[in-house]
């Protein structure tokens, strides 16, 4: 049995789109459809993409250590 894992996001529940398989054209495939069980992960996910994103801006990249301890502090003083 030759098995083939593809995560997707249901946009339409009344249909889902399979693209880019690597089967044969004709050949038969049995679909199994699971709904993913743990939410954190697709969240720890989106957030780990969020930092990648945000750590990658142009801007992010010349903020200091100074800068950043200097939040921390205002922050823990409630400013």
């Amino acid at each position: 049995m030759n098995a083939y894992k593809k995560y997707i996001t249901i946009t339409d529940p009344k249909q889902i789109i399979l693209s880019d398989l690597p089967f044969a054209a004709g050949q038969r495939v049995e679909i199994i459809i699971i709904a993913e069980d743990n939410p954190r992960e697709s969240i720890s996910k989106k957030v780990r993409d969020l930092f990648d994103k945000t750590q990658s801006l142009p801007e992010v990249q010349n903020i200091t250590e100074s800068e950043i301890n200097a939040e921390i502090e205002a922050y823990r003083r409630g400013e």
